[in-house]
């Protein structure tokens, strides 16, 4: 009787195992920047398929770190690879999804996108030269507010990321002085005396939501999951626009994807009068010739189930779904050249 009871339980266990295997056949990790985006198509995905997505929300240089260890499937980087990198490490690069980096505040009696900031302007309270929020060059850009005699407390990621290298890429297109003494890149000195790090999106917004008087960056679909405030910022036209889905739109409308190997291109301060100046895109990662290719096939199915059947939800969360004149140059151009 012991032993037909340890074979049931054995049995039990084994179908559990491989259970959890076929709900969790597609492996990725990386940017937590479209984690929100990938855990809703994942979620559908997998109700109408029955195939799972196991994402790792670890940020982008986690993501290529595990692409290159060969322990996912596939990586996600907010901050893509060069052409060089690609073809050293025999890996393709693709876009899925658009969005954008914002900069959200902690300030009571202001409601969100009331406060106005130039790129110059956020890139003095990045370094530490502007302190206060009542500072004579942010009460020039907001005339008429009240603005608190409130130190500023810088909070940036503490892991490496591509919203980091993105936001970086920004301050230094937008400031000299950042350019010359900070730069770009997923991890930098942050020279802010004031100043406290976040594990991720996630982090950030949890550090800014804590600490009074607080600035940081997340992706918008942070901001709209916290219910967070953020400052306008004026764009490379000139005009202050507010971050959502018809901004980032904007910003993507003049992108030339395939000027650059690996379509790493950048959007900050793209051109519009209607673009976000943070906007960005996120990128996939995979092997030219992967070790399980069955594994690599359905990753593609799944991307392009989400480019066909993934716009609305996309839509809700405020991401930008790729264009279909997009995702069609894609699998022509960069998925024929993954093995099968």
């Amino acid at each position: 009787m012991k032993r037909t009871f340890l074979k049931t339980v054995a049995l039990t266990l084994a179908s559990m195992a491989v259970g959890n295997a076929f709900a969790a056949d597609i492996t990725g990790a990386g940017a937590t920047f479209p984690f929100p985006m990938y855990a809703k198509w994942a979620d559908a995905y997998k109700k109408e398929t029955g195939t799972g997505l196991n994402y790792q929300s670890i940020g982008s240089s986690g993501g290529i770190r595990q692409i290159r260890a060969k322990t996912v499937v596939f990586g996600a980087t907010d901050a893509p690879l060069s052409g060089a990198d690609l073809e050293k490490d025999g890996l393709v690069q693709f876009p899925a999804i658009i969005g954008g980096t914002v900069a959200v505040v902690n300030l009571d009696g202001f409601k969100p996108g009331e406060l106005r900031a130039t790129g110059p302007v956020l890139a003095e309270m990045f370094l530490g030269k502007i302190s206060k929020w009542n500072d004579p060059k942010i009460a020039a850009l907001n005339p008429g507010k009240t603005l608190p005699d409130q130190s500023i407390t810088i909070v940036h990621r503490a892991d490496g990321s591509g919203t980091t290298f993105n936001w970086t890429d920004y301050l230094t297109s937008v400031s000299k002085d950042w350019a010359d003494t900070v730069g770009k890149g997923p991890a930098v000195k942050w020279p802010a005396p004031s100043s406290v790090g976040g594990k991720g999106n996630e982090g950030v917004a949890a550090n800014v939501t804590r600490v009074k008087g607080a600035v940081g960056y997340v992706e918008y679909a942070y901001v709209k999951k916290n219910k967070m405030n953020f400052l306008q910022l004026q764009n490379a036209e000139g005009k202050f626009v507010s971050p959502d889905d018809k901004t980032f739109a904007a910003a993507a409308a003049s992108a030339d994807w395939f000027s650059v190997p690996g379509m790493g291109i950048s959007m900050v301060n793209a051109k519009g009068a209607d673009s976000w100046p943070v906007s960005t895109a996120s990128f996939i990662l995979m092997y030219k010739d992967p070790e399980d290719k069955a594994q690599s096939a359905q990753v593609l199915k799944f991307f392009d189930w989400a480019f066909k059947s993934g716009k609305d939800m996309a839509a809700e969360l405020d991401y930008v779904p790729l264009p279909d004149s997009l995702t069609t140059e894609i699998r022509s151009k960069v998925w024929t050249q993954i093995k099968k």
